[in-house]
């Protein structure tokens, strides 16, 4: 399996849409941060727009575009005019909420949702993208990817449609949409540092591939290295490179992932998991999931079957 689809096997990702808005000039959509379990986007439809966060320069967006915010973090949209926006109008239509200002000039249409994530702690997915991810969907000197256009094509129609079975059709599109985009990212000639990055490493893939299918194994630099047949000098420096943190970050970031979700989704004792992820000792994964998770692993399942 890639990258990807081992990271989305873990991670499973439905999604949600919650507004539509159908702009003119002058506007602004202002989003606080995301919820633990919450990763917000947003697709531009028609029109242009500006997106400004914490994470980079201004962007310039155009129909059929994407961008998320793996990192949870505030950000705004804009028509680019530095005007004061007019004045907005809500209402529902066919179970959505649609957001007008009633402004005809310089008409932008996007679709505003969240990715929902699964109860599992969030470090490896968040700490190994972007905080903001831009996927053109025509990208300069090429064409737009036929696949990513016909899926926003489909979300958009059941949205505004609201037939029979809309309402889930709309999650699990939401879905398959996170997919591509990272898939679309990572495809890039410039594809962002972290795990995205992997996707253009085959040769660290055997490294991969064993933290994912063998995570309780006592796994070592030199065994990694070994396995994609470099020395460890080598291996730690293609890794740094591709990803900006060491393989040992990352297979633990792994290993606490498949610990919250066995104790978020069944009865096995806390010490089982623990050995089955790689820890000798009950002690020694009760403080290593506290210090990554920032709660004890009966706190986490607890918490997490409350939310169910």
């Amino acid at each position: 399996m890639d990258i990807l689809s081992r990271l989305l096997s873990l991670m499973p990702v439905a999604g949600r849409l919650d507004v539509r808005c159908h702009f003119g000039a002058p506007w602004r959509i202002d989003e606080p941060g995301a919820g633990p379990r919450e990763i917000r986007y947003h697709v531009l439809i028609a029109g242009s727009a500006i997106v400004e966060d914490a994470h980079g320069t201004p962007t310039a967006l155009h129909a059929g575009d994407i961008v998320l915010f793996p990192a949870g973090g505030a950000h705004v949209l804009h028509d680019g005019s530095g005007e004061a926006p007019s004045a907005v109008e809500k209402r529902v239509e066919n179970g959505l909420e649609v957001a007008t200002n009633q402004t005809d000039a310089h008409r932008t249409d996007v679709l505003c949702g969240r990715f929902l994530l699964p109860a599992v702690p969030q470090r490896l997915l968040r700490e190994n993208l972007p905080g903001r991810l831009v996927v053109h969907s025509a990208p300069a000197g090429g064409h737009a990817p036929e696949r990513l256009v016909r899926l926003i094509a489909l979300l958009r129609d059941e949205a505004l449609e609201a037939g029979p079975g809309s309402d889930s059709l709309v999650n699990h599109l939401s879905g398959a949409l996170f997919a591509l985009t990272l898939r679309y990212a990572s495809g890039t000639d410039a594809p962002p540092r972290g795990l995205l990055a992997l996707a253009r490493q085959p040769r660290l893939q055997p490294a991969i591939d064993a933290m994912f299918e063998t995570p309780g194994r006592p796994w070592t630099l030199p065994d990694l290295a070994a396995l994609c047949h470099m020395s460890r000098a080598t291996f730690a420096r293609h890794f740094d490179e591709a990803i900006g943190r060491s393989a040992a970050d990352v297979l633990t970031d792994i290993r606490m992932t498949l610990a919250g979700r066995l104790l978020a989704q069944g009865n096995q004792p806390v010490a089982e998991i623990g050995e089955f992820v790689g820890y000798q000792s009950d002690a020694a994964f009760q403080r290593g999931f506290k210090r990554h998770v920032g709660m004890t692993p009966a706190q986490w399942r607890a918490a997490a079957r409350a939310e169910a």
